[in-house]
C-alpha cells in the first residue's frame, strides 16, 4: 500500500447540498482508514436510508449538530462529540438545527471514501433518469452499499428537511 497521495487524489465536491473533502486519503496510512470532512446546510437531509456492508463510519461532529436515523433509533450529536454508524444497519443524517452542519467522517476500512468522488455526476439521482440511476446502482453494488432512494419524500416530510 502507497503511504503517498497526490493531490490529483483528493476531491472537495458537493453532492448534491452535502459537501464531501477528501483529508486522508485510505491510501495515506498503514491503517486504511479515510477521513472525509462534509457539511451540511440547515433543515437539509444528506443521503436517503443506507447501508453499508463493508465499513463503519464515525462521526465527529465539528461545528452544529447531527441527527441520526438508525434502525428505529433517532439522536442527535452536538459539537465536539462523537457517533458511530455501523455496517449493515439502515441509517441516514440530518441537519435538523438553523446553523450549518460540519463534521469528520471517519471511515473504516477507507474504501468507501471513493464512492462519493464516483457518485458525484449522477447524485442526487433522479429516480426518472433511468441512465443515471442505472449508474448509481453499479456503483452502489461495487462498494456494497445499498440506498433506498423512495425514503428521500417521507424523510423529507416528517422532519421538515429539504436536500
Amino acid at each position: 500500500m502507497s503511504s503517498q497521495t497526490t493531490s490529483s487524489d483528493k476531491y472537495n465536491i458537493d453532492l448534491g447540498k452535502l459537501g464531501a473533502k477528501l483529508e486522508i486519503a485510505r491510501t495515506e496510512n498503514e491503517a486504511d482508514v479515510a477521513i472525509v470532512e462534509h457539511t451540511l446546510p440547515p433543515h437539509t437531509l444528506a443521503a436517503p436510508l443506507h447501508r453499508h456492508s463493508r465499513e463503519d463510519e464515525i462521526s465527529y461532529v465539528l461545528d452544529g449538530e447531527m441527527t441520526v436515523l438508525a434502525g428505529d433509533e433517532i439522536w442527535t450529536v452536538p459539537t465536539d462529540e462523537a457517533t458511530v454508524k455501523g455496517r449493515n444497519v439502515w441509517h441516514t443524517f440530518w441537519n435538523a438545527a438553523d446553523e450549518p452542519l460540519r463534521f469528520l467522517e471517519i471511515i473504516a476500512p477507507g474504501k468507501f471514501s471513493e464512492f462519493f468522488a464516483e457518485i458525484a455526476h449522477v447524485y442526487p439521482v433522479d429516480p426518472a433518469n433511468e441512465e443515471a440511476l442505472a449508474r448509481f446502482e453499479e456503483i452502489c453494488e461495487r462498494y456494497g452499499f445499498e440506498a433506498d432512494l423512495e425514503s428521500v419524500p417521507t424523510l423529507c416530510e416528517e422532519h421538515g428537511l429539504q436536500i
